[in-house]
């Protein structure tokens, strides 16, 4: 068969890749979801995958079988291209967080669900599929062995579109339950671990020196964790992953990831209150030890990307500018900001139900509000939102940050990855044209600029 992998795109999203200056590249990794199923398919089968970030999709193809995966906010993206390839009479299975999470949603835009991990099913599917009988949800009866997985099949990508297809999963889940989080619902089972001998091996063939670890919290077993960085210090390799704060909090286990090669991770703190924190089930964020965990990866050449939530219930039209201000103080490299979504399929989405001011679910795309804030207005916090990260992507203020980074440890080796960061985000700022107001300096009739943000 002839099989069409998609991942969509929606907005300002689709076909960025096309501009000539931010275009999304920093953002864009291989797409290791759609490798997987393509890993997963026999090889007498031809399989092509598109990414709608950087090209069209062929309503066109010559496809026996078409594949889209989705997160919430591309899931109408997802059901109209499901909607042009069915409507030629081709099969179309839908897959991914969302279709996984609103099963009964995706069945009625679908052929087929997969929900959950695709090993263990992907082959039944595809002789379904063969045989014309393609139909209905299907799941994988028990959750996949993680040993021996094949590899990706990184060639069917053009690696010139992406920051890197060097992508590499060791673990799958996260240990934690945090409450707007759909990792948990989509692993509910917690972490599980592939053996480090394959992981080593799989990164011992990449070419380069930089990998990006694509698990949710790398250092989610510590146990696992040492056993992998110890593993990975000969191949001289540089990587980033995400993982909580707490590393910082042990500069032993710190200074093997640096050994490893680890020079920067993704964290989320998401706030500057400990009463939010506790509020999602995030208590193992402690507000009031941020500042030495970042000292300590800092002192080993480890930047740090934080990701900001706003729209807590505790936040009020403060939060903006005390949260900028926290920042700044604590040497953050980067800020990934969002604004808080309830995602279906978390307990947040549940407890929030009565306040939901809709279900379009383009705008679940954590930079709009979707929901009745208990602090501000939601124009405030979409305001708030945008001022906050043009206000940290000022070029002056990522003139600091760089100037600062080089001088720590390691900083010269690592400064291309702050400064790309950086620079992909003001980017952002630029394209989608991102101004808002700082709602505790501005009444709600002047200062107001339109949201372009949204597409």
């Amino acid at each position: 068969m002839r099989i069409l992998l998609i991942a969509p795109a929606t907005g300002k999203w689709r076909r960025t890749g096309r501009r000539a200056l931010f275009n999304g590249r920093t953002f864009r990794f291989s797409l290791l979801s759609l490798l997987t199923i393509a890993a997963e398919t026999p090889p007498e089968h031809e399989v092509r995958i598109i990414d709608e970030q950087v090209e069209d999709v062929p309503f066109d193809a010559d496809a026996d079988l078409v594949g889209v995966t989705c997160m919430t906010a591309l899931a109408p993206r997802a059901y109209e291209i499901a909607a042009r390839f069915r409507a030629r009479g081709i099969p179309v299975v839908l897959g991914g967080m969302h279709p996984s999470l609103c099963t009964d949603e995706a069945l009625g835009r679908a052929d087929a669900v997969v929900r959950g991990e695709v090993e263990g099913i992907w082959a039944q599917v595809l002789e379904d599929a063969a045989a014309g009988r393609l139909s209905g949800l299907y799941q994988a009866p028990t959750l996949p062995d993680l040993a021996g997985l094949k590899r990706p099949p990184r060639h069917l990508l053009n690696s010139r579109e992406y920051a890197t297809i060097n992508s590499v999963q060791a673990t799958r889940g996260c240990p934690h339950t945090c409450d707007f989080c759909s990792i948990r619902a989509f692993h509910p089972s917690g972490q599980r671990q592939r053996p480090v001998g394959e992981v080593v091996a799989e990164v011992a063939t990449l070419p380069g020196r930089f990998v990006l670890f694509v698990d949710d919290h790398l250092a989610g077993n510590r146990a696992y964790a040492e056993e992998l960085f110890k593993a990975l210090v000969p191949l001289r390799k540089l990587w980033v992953t995400q993982c909580t704060l707490s590393i910082g909090h042990d500069e032993r286990f710190v200074e093997l990831a640096a050994r490893a090669g680890c020079f920067g991770i993704f964290s989320g703190i998401e706030s500057f209150s400990q009463e939010a924190l506790g509020g999602v089930h995030k208590r193992f964020n402690r507000v009031e030890r941020y500042r030495d965990a970042i000292a300590c990866l800092h002192a080993h050449g480890i930047g740090v990307e934080a990701g900001i939530v706003f729209g807590f219930d505790q936040d009020d039209p403060s939060v903006f500018e005390t949260t900028l201000k926290a920042v700044e103080e604590l040497g953050i490299d980067a800020v990934q900001t969002s604004i808080m979504t309830p995602l279906p399929g978390t307990p947040l989405f549940e407890r929030m139900g009565p306040r939901l001011r809709h279900r379009d679910w383009s705008l679940y795309d954590l930079h709009n509000c979707v929901f009745e804030p208990a602090g501000m207005t939601a124009e405030q916090l979409e305001a708030g939102h945008d001022w906050f990260t043009r206000e940290f992507y000022r070029p002056d203020r990522i003139a600091r940050r760089l100037a600062r980074h080089m001088m720590r440890p390691r900083g010269i080796e690592s400064v291309r990855y702050v400064a790309a960061l950086n620079a992909g985000y003001y980017g952002r700022v630029t394209q989608w044209n991102l101004r808002g107001w700082n709602p505790a300096r501005a009444s709600a009739g002047v200062l107001r600029s339109p949201r372009l943000a949204r597409a």
